[in-house]
């Protein structure tokens, strides 16, 4: 009725060369997910007609976690107040300003910096 009982063979206990096989298999996982976030970075530069669009001109931090940000959406210009979970529009600049990214190594000038523009703008 019952079937005769059969004895379990042995577990193998592995050796050098599975232990081989099972690096090997991770460093090729390791590997694939490397290739493929590189070529997500880079189609990312694919889409070069958004960055002419919208393009971030100059920013500045008010604080710890707060910045003030000059944004370029088209021709208009916009200064953005950027907050952990909010962002608001502080000014749109009927005049824009022409800001221009800055030399590695140049020294700053005091009339040429965010700062200055930004209280020029706003008439302080």
């Amino acid at each position: 009725m019952f079937a005769a009982p059969q004895s379990v063979p042995p577990a193998h206990a592995g050796g050098v060369s599975e232990l081989v096989h099972v690096v090997v298999a991770l460093l090729l996982v390791l590997a694939v997910v490397f290739v493929l976030a590189t070529v997500v970075r880079r189609a990312r530069g694919f889409g070069a007609r958004g960055s002419q669009l919208l393009e971030v001109l100059a920013d500045v931090p008010l604080g710890t976690k707060e910045r003030a940000v000059l944004l370029r959406v088209g021709s208009a210009q916009l200064l953005l107040g950027v907050a952990p979970g909010r962002v608001n529009a502080l000014h749109v600049l009927l005049e824009p300003l022409d800001v221009a990214p800055p030399q590695p190594g140049a020294p700053r000038a005091a009339g040429l910096s965010f700062q200055a523009l930004l209280r020029r703008s706003l008439g302080a």
